[in-house]
């Protein structure tokens, strides 16, 4: 197993990490019955995508003698209905000044073709600006 998962009431959940032991808290959002005390289950998918995309390109990265420690991700889930889903993820990477084009380009490249990206579900449109410096 990698989770567990338990219902705590309110539309709230525990989650376990099992090998680590490590917790984090879901709530539903304030448009759908919610009090967005937490982090609702689409924010981490969409959250999930900036987090993976920027761990393989920190591994690329250290591959090629680049650092990219520091870098942020500016993470935005758009919504829809008819199916309730994720319609589009915008996402704005910030990134260290100083790396050459062809670098950029080869990080930028492993990004896009991260685990979580290639999980998603082909409707969900992600729109990724890469802001180097």
């Amino acid at each position: 197993m990698t989770s567990k998962v338990v219902y705590l009431g309110q539309l709230r959940t525990e989650n376990t990490h099992l090998s680590s032991g490590m917790t984090y808290i879901t709530d539903a959002p304030l448009d759908n019955h919610g009090l967005a005390s937490a982090f609702s289950p689409t924010d981490i998918v969409a959250t999930a995508l900036a987090d993976c995309m920027l761990t393989v390109m920190a591994i690329k990265a250290d591959a090629i003698g680049v650092e990219l420690k520091g870098s942020s991700c500016e993470v935005t889930k758009i919504m829809t209905d008819k199916p309730r889903r994720i319609s589009e993820i915008y996402l704005k990477m910030l990134l260290p000044k100083g790396i050459s084009d062809k670098h950029c380009k080869i990080l930028e490249n492993t990004a896009k073709t991260c685990p979580v990206h290639h999980s998603l579900h082909p409707d969900i449109r992600v729109n990724c600006d890469f802001c180097w410096g």
